[in-house]
């Protein structure tokens, strides 16, 4: 894996400070790919929707379990990913592509969200399915499915560490990630710090729109103004951006 572009823990626990959507909302800001490009489709659902943001690095990996692996049991592989894990700058956020099609079993479990947790993991995100809800949620442990499966049939980890396809998105082994109950995005690393310090100015942009409609003494030219200075605040912190 090559060497990954971390930030600090400052900027990580200042990004866990906001919601996705507000993430989101300052990535476009760069205007570096298209608006639809970054983020996770409605595939990929938040288990437990009460949780705070989970951010962290993204520690891929292939699955299935249609049949049994050539070598090793229904676990093998999990000792290397974890082991991985100390190659990423922070906390890691393991990502499963399920290759099965359709998904036949859960990818993860009570033991599997145990492990990961242990060994220093923030969340995880399968293209597959998940089980032992109740158990996972007592731990705290952010985890983000397409649907549940009560067994886990053959579950075997093929690979560690490639580009993997999750939620109609490619993603690379390190980028960092975002995900609370509104869904995943993924943040080019190198604007990542540049993402967490802007959050505050753009919340406080489109709070002047909310502030005025909760005023109580609304009009629709007044609403249009707070609109303009709302614009127009977040178009300068766009250009301040882009310069960057």
């Amino acid at each position: 894996m090559s060497k990954i572009n971390a930030i600090s823990q400052a900027d990580l626990d200042l990004l866990k400070k906001y919601d996705t959507p507000t993430v989101c909302n300052v990535v476009e800001l760069f205007d570096r790919c298209s608006r639809t490009a970054f983020y996770m489709d409605a595939r990929i659902r938040c288990c437990y929707p009460k949780l705070p943001p989970m951010v962290g690095y993204a520690a891929t990996a292939t699955f299935r379990s249609a049949f049994a692996p050539t070598s090793g049991n229904v676990y093998s592989g999990l000792d290397q990913q974890v082991a991985a894990f100390a190659e990423m700058p922070g906390p890691p956020v393991v990502v499963f592509q399920d290759l099965d099609s359709p998904v036949m079993s859960a990818t993860f479990g009570e033991v599997m969200c145990t492990t990961y947790k242990a060994f220093g993991a923030a969340g995880l995100i399968t293209s597959g399915a998940a089980r032992d809800l109740d158990q996972v949620e007592a731990m705290s442990f952010p985890c983000f499915a397409d649907g549940a499966i009560c067994a886990h049939g053959y579950c075997h980890i093929l690979q560690i560490n490639v580009p993997v396809h999750v939620g109609g998105i490619q993603v690379n082994p390190g980028i960092l990630l975002h995900g609370d109950r509104n869904g995943v995005t993924s943040i080019a690393n190198e604007i990542a710090s540049e993402v967490a310090h802007a959050c505050a100015e753009l919340v406080a942009a489109e709070q002047i729109v909310l502030d005025y409609l909760k005023s109580g003494n609304i009009n629709p030219k007044g609403y249009a103004e707070a609109r303009k200075e709302c614009k127009n605040r977040i178009d300068a912190l766009a250009k301040r951006l882009k310069g960057k």
